[in-house]
């Protein structure tokens, strides 16, 4: 609202500044200047319209064309400062407020758009699971910054079940977190059920969007879709020891999801461009790691970051990654539960990515410190709110160290290849992007616009011109008349 409020200002202070411009102007008989008083007024009056957000903000580009999302892995809260820490070098005044002060310098530093809790948020030795949770969810509700979570395997272990747990999760203040979105019927383009809805297992299975700018000629156009699932906690069957998996009316819903947004996205694309643009890429984010985790550290060479203790998936690989792949969106994946693996490998093109232990009431490693993983999505160099994709995804570490050292920057993905042709201009080659000259709808409603701004401007321009020369003669003809009386007073 402050925000709307902010515009309505700026657009009320932009058409009085206009219309004692245009009064002042009339006598200046300048076509040129009416020409830029009607500019600035539709410069203004442009933003000062725009709809205002959703009860949920929605998830934007910022004016600099980047979107960062921060990842908080582990933070296992429990009883504040009651709770001690593990692993650190001295535990004299450490407890659960560590993590929570780590947590308020990342967010002063970072400036996120957007934090991913990836699970275990909360310990089992929490007594009060809302209580803890409240504190947990603290600094980033007060810093009024949108935020999405998933549960991990030790969440429900304190007085609320799962569902509870995530249900709650829903309704704290600036949680984009949801239980399931979409439904498998909404999918489907069904009616929903309510004696018997199409179950889709887990709590926590919903997707998030990155629109375009405001401003931008994407505004209403995703640019980054985000995934988020329910992992589970532990095995259910009898035969199958461990840790849980991802279901396959998950992979269901996941897969229907993923096949709707690449129809939309290629919906939004200029018809006939070849070659066609890149689909809009995409993030999963969940708490256990797929097996295939270990395999990304099979090769050293794609690999950035650090393996100190087994990756440990669920006994079963029940398809997810595979899911992944084939869906051609997913360019990487962020997990936790593995709290000192902090290491982002590229498997069959897709980077499997650890946020790295930041709870201190956990386990750890002494002399390691606990650590958060950014990540950046950019709409390209010099393209800033204008470019209709995402060109570049970068990630990064932050260290909890004096000075909140960054390591391991890698690019994640890299939207340039195949995108950009040179096209001779004037005998030299320049980088221009597919498809900005096939917008031929933009070009005419622009072109049409100017014209009738022009219009507008020699209409007036012209009843100015002959008001002025109607007030000519008419003093003209006073003049005159006062002239003949003079003399005949004088004769």
């Amino acid at each position: 609202m402050a925000r709307l409020a902010t515009r309505a200002d700026r657009f009320g202070g932009c058409v009085g500044g206009a219309g004692r411009m245009a009064s002042r102007s009339v006598g200046l008989d300048s076509i040129y200047l009416w020409w830029i008083v009607w500019v600035g007024v539709l410069l203004c009056f442009v933003p000062g319209v725009v709809v205002g957000d959703y009860l949920r903000p929605v998830l934007r580009f910022n004016s600099e064309g980047q979107f960062k999302i921060l990842q908080v892995a582990d933070m296992h809260f429990a009883q504040g400062a009651h709770s001690a820490c593990y692993d650190v070098a001295s535990s004299h005044h450490c407890s659960d407020l560590n993590t929570t002060y780590f947590i308020e310098r990342l967010l002063a530093v970072e400036k996120p758009d957007l934090v991913v809790f990836t699970g275990d948020n909360i310990d089992g030795s929490a007594t009060d699971a809302m209580k803890s949770m409240d504190q947990a969810f603290s600094p980033v509700i007060a810093a009024k910054i949108p935020w999405a979570a998933v549960l991990g395997n030790h969440d429900q272990e304190s007085n609320l079940p799962r569902a509870k747990v995530m249900e709650y999760l829903t309704k704290m203040e600036h949680s984009m977190s949801e239980m399931l979105n979409p439904s498998m019927e909404s999918l489907l383009g069904k009616s929903v059920d309510r004696r018997a809805p199409i179950e889709v297992h887990g709590f926590g299975n919903y997707y998030l969007q990155v629109f375009g700018g405001l401003d931008s000629d994407s505004s209403n156009s995703s640019l980054l879709n985000l995934y988020l699932f329910d992992s589970g906690d532990y095995s259910k069957f009898n035969t199958v020891g461990g840790y849980d998996w991802v279901r396959a009316s998950q992979l269901l819903w996941f897969e229907t999801l993923a096949a709707k947004l690449k129809s939309e996205s290629l919906a939004n694309t200029v018809s006939g461009q070849q070659p066609p643009p890149p689909v809009t890429p995409a993030l999963a984010y969940f708490h256990i790691p797929t097996p295939e985790y270990n395999a990304a550290f099979t090769s050293p060479s794609m690999l950035v970051g650090e393996k100190q203790e087994a990756t440990c998936s669920a006994s079963v690989n029940s398809g997810l990654f595979t899911s992944l792949v084939e869906s051609g969106d997913v360019k990487a994946t962020f997990v936790g539960h593995d709290h000192v693996n902090d290491y982002c490998g590229n498997h069959l093109g897709i980077h499997l990515c650890y946020g790295g232990g930041i709870g201190y009431h956990t386990y750890g490693k002494a002399g390691w410190a606990r650590r958060a993983r950014i990540v950046q999505a950019s709409l390209g160099r010099g393209l800033k709110v204008g470019s209709k994709v995402t060109r570049e995804i970068t990630t990064w570490k932050r260290l909890d160290d004096e000075d909140l050292s960054i390591s391991d920057i890698q690019i994640l993905y890299n939207g340039y290849a195949g995108e950009w042709f040179a096209g001779p201009f004037f005998g030299r080659s320049l980088p221009f992007r597919r498809g900005i000259l096939g917008d031929w709808m933009s070009i005419i409603t622009l072109l049409l616009l100017l014209t009738g701004l022009f219009l507008v401007t020699f209409l007036i321009n012209y009843w100015v011109r002959k008001f002025q020369s109607r007030k000519r003669t008419y003093f003209a003809s006073r003049e005159g008349a006062s002239s003949v009386e003079s003399n005949d007073i004088y004769d």
